[in-house]
């Protein structure tokens, strides 16, 4: 019994240390993230579905219609519409980007705009490092403009 406990503190002590990963210097996760969310973008202006859910995390939400979509088959499921014919229906691009310290979580966020380039919605996104170097989307949310003038 006590042979057990010995091998499993070490074990778990390694699968923490492996879990996290080292920070690295903010300047270049931004630089990362905002790279990974125009590449993200441009899988939509290519209409390249498969690239689109290389970029989803398994356990993703998309929250931005009456319910959220939970998990990666779920919102490339439900996206596969916006895929469909040449024209995309709608583009985005990051204006804002903020990591993390830890370099585990990031935030984007910026403008999405109709074919004519007419201002429609703001998206919101929350990205996690995988690997070094490797974002997933894990949070998505769009939210209309206000013409609140």
């Amino acid at each position: 019994m006590r042979t057990k406990y010995r091998l499993a503190l070490p074990a778990a002590a390694l699968l923490s240390a492996c879990a996290q990963l080292p920070p690295g210097d903010n300047a270049e996760l931004t630089r990362q993230v905002t790279e990974t969310e125009k590449a993200f973008a441009a899988t939509m202006a290519r209409r390249d579905f498969a690239a689109f859910q290389t970029f989803l995390a398994e356990e993703a939400i998309f929250d931005g219609g009456r319910e959220p979509l939970r998990g990666k088959a779920a919102v490339a499921a439900a996206w596969k519409r916006y895929f469909e014919g040449g024209q995309a229906p709608f583009s985005w691009e990051p204006d804002r980007v903020v990591v993390l310290a830890s370099g585990t979580l990031a935030q984007s966020g910026g403008p999405v705009r109709d074919p004519q380039g007419k201002l429609t919605a703001r998206f919101n996104s929350i990205w996690r490092q995988e690997a070094p170097g490797q974002w997933r989307i894990v949070f998505d949310k769009g939210e209309p403009v206000c013409d609140c003038k």
